[in-house]
């Protein structure tokens, strides 16, 4: 919600808010001058023209109960992101089922380093522009588009980067084909052109005979835009060659890990690309960028122990983090993952078997429901008893879940965790919830 406060903040209109929690971002939006309510009470929406909810928010939240009996039009975010998106000319919007918050901040990085007055709505949090989002005054918007219950099919697309296609979110798509029927929707919503992973055959088939202009980048010479002589040097520093169509544009140096990372950067070169941004722009800003927010984000060392947070929570983007976190050459790589959503744990749960046996060890936590109720029947057991050797701690399935509950687990996790890893080990947490708080108990306790 944070960039779309600044953007609507710096466009004129007033805005209020709630949250039932201080942090960080609620200072910031506070200091642009917007009320903020702590709490979701009925009296909140008191003289608004329009009231604007997340996905997150339950349908008995009494806030939001109150906004659809008063009359006043009530929109879901992406409705309004869609709405915002249609105000400009050049709307960058980046989708697919991993790597979205990277390349919108890879992007958004590169635009800026080259002097781009542009706006930016992104899923993470990005240090060059002191948090998720911007509102600038050009007629260019780089926009993390999410595919979940078909958010993206609400924005306005000039320019789409369709990154992969993959499973997830069956709760809602169902089936793979749904998906990939899905983001063709998206491709042909697109005015302009098309950049995607060549390299991908979920995206080929979900694309195959779109009357749209495309661009591809991927691994090899069959793409438009893809690496060579790539080289992984001291840990999180990767140098390859950005080749376009058979030529080399010059060398770019990354200082985050991962193949996954370099496909990032080449989709991300090839966006700047078309937006007739220098490819020594390009190379500057791939070069500054340092990560975004809680991507294979370096937490600190501790006692020789080295800490990194990892956003994902798909089989595929655990894979991608451990095999990087495994490339990385530590003595021992200890995963620490908090499953997120009943449905995601139980219809994928054969996937997180086989890619948790990829780390040295592996210890999970308690299943994060999030907007979901456990109508499934799954928990962690299931996944545990499908890993050799995975470290986990029973707690009273029946119980209700409390924030009590939920730092019990933590703080067994964390006196296990500094009762075993040794200097020269990398301990990485995982998972969209709060497992990166466990990181900062060890490194505290370790203190």
């Amino acid at each position: 919600m944070y960039p779309l406060a600044q953007i609507l903040h710096s466009q004129g209109f007033f805005l209020t808010g709630s949250d039932n929690n201080e942090t960080e971002t609620l200072d910031a939006v506070r200091q642009m001058g917007i009320p903020v309510f702590i709490g979701q009470k009925a009296e909140n929406i008191s003289g608004a023209d329009l009231i604007v909810h997340t996905a997150a928010i339950m349908e008995d939240n009494p806030e939001l109960m109150a906004a659809r009996q008063s009359g006043i039009p009530v929109l879901e975010r992406a409705d309004l992101l869609g709405i915002v998106t249609s105000w400009y000319d050049n709307a960058v919007c980046v989708t697919g089922t991993h790597g979205k918050t990277t390349v919108t901040s890879m992007i958004t990085q590169i635009l800026f380093t080259a002097g781009v007055d542009l706006s930016a709505y992104i899923g993470g949090k990005l240090p060059c522009i002191g948090g998720s989002g911007l509102a600038g005054k050009s007629d260019t918007i780089v926009c993390e588009s999410c595919e979940f219950e078909d958010h993206f099919l609400k924005l306005s697309p000039d320019i789409s980067v369709i990154l992969n296609i993959d499973a997830d979110h069956l709760d809602y798509f169902g089936t793979l084909e749904n998906i990939k029927r899905s983001f063709r929707k998206f491709a042909e919503m697109t005015s302009k052109v098309l950049i995607v992973n060549g390299s991908d055959a979920n995206t080929a088939d979900s694309l195959k005979g779109i009357d749209k202009e495309i661009i591809t980048f991927g691994r090899d010479n069959s793409c438009n835009f893809y690496p060579e002589n790539i080289k992984h040097e001291n840990g999180l520093l990767t140098v390859f060659d950005l080749m376009k169509n058979g030529t080399k544009l010059g060398c770019i140096t990354l200082h985050v890990a991962g193949i996954h990372n370099v496909l990032n950067a080449v989709a991300s070169a090839a966006s700047a690309d078309f937006l007739g941004i220098s490819f020594d722009a390009i190379q500057k800003g791939l070069s500054e960028f340092r990560g975004a927010n809680r991507r294979f984000e370096k937490l600190g060392c501790e006692r020789g122990i080295t800490f990194v947070d990892d956003y994902a929570h798909h089989p595929a983007e655990l894979e991608a983090a451990l095999n990087a976190a495994m490339e990385m050459k530590f003595n021992h790589v200890w995963a620490i993952f908090q499953p997120f959503t009943f449905s995601r744990t139980k219809l994928l749960l054969d996937d997180f078997a086989r890619v948790l046996q990829i780390p040295d060890h592996a210890v999970l936590t308690d299943i994060m429901g999030s907007r979901e109720k456990n109508t499934y029947g799954v928990f962690t057991r299931h996944l545990a008893e499908k890993i050799p050797g995975c470290i986990w701690f029973p707690q009273n399935e029946e119980a209700e879940w409390t924030d009590e509950r939920k730092y019990l687990n933590f703080e067994q996790i964390c006196d296990y965790i500094c009762n075993h890893a040794e200097s020269g080990d990398l301990v990485i947490t995982l998972g969209c919830g709060d497992a990166y708080k466990i990181a900062k108990m060890i490194i505290n306790k370790l203190k």
